[in-house]
Parts: structure tokens; C-alpha cells; sequence
């Protein structure tokens, strides 16, 4: 069975660790077999590529993944790293909410 995470693809997150501490970006994947997310912009690495058919080849920058635990979501009022949680609204909707300021999440 796949295991959940608190983030989703389209979060805004900040890396809380490591070389690229500090740099926000969105999340473009979520590797749940791994427990790792790939983030845009963050953690950037050369890969030496061969020509093809659809591209020439060469040296190519592209994002590496990011261990989950080292990445924070961005509350939406504070622009501030916080923790997710979980509330049921009247409907009996679950939403996630910022725990740092009590504000719903939304992609």
C-alpha cells in the first residue's frame, strides 16, 4: 500500500536542511516508494546526456529529489515553515490546515 504524506504535488515548500536550506520552490512530484519529493529549482544536478531524437544531448542541469523530512510546507499567511494538520469542516470535508496559523491549504 502506497503511504501518505502531508504534502502534495503544487505545495509550496521551503528545504529546512542541507546544501539548499532556505530556498523555496514548488513541488513538481512525490516519490512515495522512496519518501522523497522533487522540488523546482532545488537541488540541482548535471546530468551528461546522450543526443536523441527530441533533444541534443549534452550537459543538462535538472532537479534531484529531496528527502521529505527535509522539506516544510510554506504557510499561506505567515510565508512562515509550518507543520500540516487535519479538519473536518461542516460538510464533513477533511482539509489540511497550517498548523502554524490555523489557515486552510489549498493546491
Amino acid at each position: 500500500m502506497a503511504k501518505k504524506f502531508k504534502i502534495k504535488k503544487g505545495d509550496k515548500v521551503v528545504v529546512t536542511t542541507g546544501r539548499d536550506k532556505g530556498k523555496e520552490g514548488e513541488v513538481l512530484r512525490v516519490l512515495r516508494e522512496d519518501d522523497r519529493v522533487l522540488v523546482q529549482g532545488v537541488n540541482m544536478v548535471k546530468r551528461h546526456t546522450a543526443p536523441s531524437q527530441m533533444s541534443p544531448g549534452g550537459i543538462v542541469e535538472k532537479e534531484a529529489s529531496v528527502h521529505i523530512s527535509n522539506v516544510a510546507l510554506i504557510d499561506p499567511k505567515s510565508s512562515k515553515p509550518t507543520r500540516v494538520g487535519y479538519k473536518f469542516d461542516k460538510d464533513g470535508q477533511k482539509t489540511r490546515v497550517a498548523k502554524r496559523s490555523g489557515e486552510t491549504i489549498d493546491l
